[in-house]
């Protein structure tokens, strides 16, 4: 059975090809070639659609390459375009920063108008368990010298110079627990030692408070004025209190006023009248 039909099958097939053989012949025929030309023109007739289907993929071929070639050229440019903006973003974001300084410092020498400032950006910092500092890229040549106070644009303390070359100086920040700063609570008058924390946990700690000081939450507490530091500079905020070790006395955790780890630049206290 499996035979028969595999039989009938080349029979028909067979059948079906002739057929179209001969509607071919006859199509030929009807254009008024000759026999020849016709029977050539058949037969070539295949290769001629080859051959054009493979002109016509040598073209697209060709066409993708030279669009290929024109978008990628296009993506440069756009690259390019938007290094370009995204370079003038940069640019704007700096001017902002620094008229925000500008202005800021302008406020700041309104309110002292005894002091006389310099102004410097900061390059590097240095923190490690027993100290914590920045190298500002201003120094000796600059009317920099040690002892100098370190401010932000908001009359927040940084530090204390401590070292200074001829192009660079550093600034040991108020967290470094070797800083001590005479200071007094705003509000209440209560004084106290104000120094970096041993705890490393970015705060402050006043100690030497009395133990009938009453100490709140967010109070501000500021320098009392000495050799170094200017009088109602601002160091921080208390955020907790407790009684020392004697349990004599109190001190208070304090978050500092300066925002270090945001820090970009910094404004040196050349002079001031005490």
């Amino acid at each position: 059975m499996k035979k028969f039909f595999s039989g009938r099958v080349k029979m028909i097939l067979a059948a079906a090809m002739s057929l179209a053989i001969l509607f071919a012949v006859v199509g030929v025929i009807s254009d008024g070639a000759t026999l020849g030309q016709q029977v050539t023109g058949l037969l070539l007739s295949p290769f001629r659609s080859a051959t054009a289907a493979a002109v016509r993929q040598v073209e697209q071929f060709y066409d993708y390459l030279f669009r290929y070639d024109a978008l990628e050229a296009e993506n440069e440019l756009l690259k390019q375009r938007v290094a370009e903006l995204e370079e003038d973003a940069r640019d704007v974001a700096q001017y902002e920063r620094e008229n925000e300084y500008l202005t800021a410092l302008l406020g700041l020498q309104e309110d002292h108008p005894d002091f006389t400032f310099r102004s410097a950006y900061v390059t590097s910092w240095e923190s490690s368990n027993w100290k914590t500092a920045c190298t500002i890229s201003r120094g000796t040549e600059s009317g920099i010298q040690e002892g100098m106070c370190a401010v932000t644009a908001y009359g927040q303390v940084v530090g204390m110079v401590t070292e200074a070359g001829p192009t660079w100086a550093t600034v040991t920040t108020i967290l470094d627990p070797s800083m001590e700063i005479s200071a007094s609570i705003a509000a209440s008058g209560y004084t106290g030692v104000v120094q970096g924390s041993y705890d490393k946990d970015g705060t402050l700690r006043m100690n030497y408070l009395a133990s009938g000081a009453v100490l709140k939450n967010n109070d501000q507490v500021v320098t009392t004025g000495s050799t170094f530091y200017p009088k109602n500079l601002l160091l921080g905020y208390i955020s907790d209190a407790g009684h020392d070790e004697t349990g004599v006395g109190k001190f208070a955790k304090l978050t500092p006023a300066a925002d270090l780890g945001d820090l970009e630049q910094v404004f040196l206290i050349a002079d001031y009248q005490s």
